[in-house]
């Protein structure tokens, strides 16, 4: 594993953390690969039941893209370098399995659009996050006008990508970007604390959730309740769907197998 970031394992959470803070965090190719490596590990690592992902150091939780590293894109070489970006974090997004952005600092650019790759969005209450790439004479190119829509309506999102302002902790809770806030000495172990949560449910209908959630912003509203009664039928054939009833039914906790 690279030293640009670190991954540890425990209780069924990993916990990555991006680890440049004298660059505050910044990404650059070395940090993409090291995501990219990390999270396919994670994917195929049945241990793992959630993941949380942070920054390095008080600061940032990432400060965007390297900017040595973008001043040197041209026109064809510039696309490839947003859709290197893109493909990673869709793979975050789509893992499978929940994955919490504990954002102990700065999230601008691409910080910000890896964050909101991410399912959830804790914050620190010194966070600040922003997509200023207008002031470098480009657009979000890692997801950020795609996502942020999404997350915060169109005309926020439109304010945001072409003013390239930068908001506090508190307004992109207020706008539903951030899920919660928490003292930046609390902010990871709450994360985890929440993760070891969500890793104790039934593992097949976390996925699920995630799997169904996610249709809704990949096809249209009668697409969407389709496959979320597909999904819906599906659970219902597992072992863990009886054993949760049965549970219930007779007032014990559920013991989870999987299956």
């Amino acid at each position: 594993m690279s030293t640009v970031i670190t991954l540890e394992r425990s209780n069924g959470i990993a916990v990555v953390t991006l680890n440049r803070p004298d660059k505050l965090n910044a990404l650059n190719a070395e940090v993409l690969d090291a995501l990219d490596d990390a999270f396919t590990s994670l994917a195929s690592d049945a241990d793992v039941r959630t993941v949380v992902i942070t920054g390095a150091g008080p600061k940032a939780f990432a400060a965007g893209a390297d900017i040595s590293e973008l001043h040197e894109q041209d026109a064809p070489s510039g696309k490839r370098f947003a859709e290197r970006g893109q493909r990673v974090f869709n793979l975050i997004e789509r893992l499978g399995k929940p994955v919490i952005a504990a954002v102990n600092g700065f999230a601008l650019g691409g910080g910000c659009e890896l964050a909101m790759a991410c399912h959830m969005r804790f914050a620190s209450t010194t966070a600040r996050f922003g997509q200023p790439e207008i002031n470098l004479g480009i657009i979000p190119g890692y997801g950020g006008t795609q996502r942020l829509p999404r997350l915060v309506g169109m005309a926020k999102a439109y304010e945001l990508v072409l003013s390239g302002d930068m908001i506090d902790a508190t307004q992109a809770h207020r706008l539903g970007l951030v899920n919660r806030l928490y003292a930046p000495e609390e902010l990871v172990a709450q994360s985890v604390a929440f993760a070891e949560a969500l890793a104790a449910k039934a593992p097949l209908a976390l996925y699920a959730c995630l799997e169904a959630v996610q249709a809704a912003g990949d096809v249209s509203g009668l697409e969407g309740l389709y496959m979320e009664a597909s999904i819906f039928g599906r659970t219902c054939g597992t072992a863990d769907f009886k054993e949760g009833t049965q549970a219930f039914l007779e007032k014990r906790t559920a013991s989870w197998s999987g299956r």
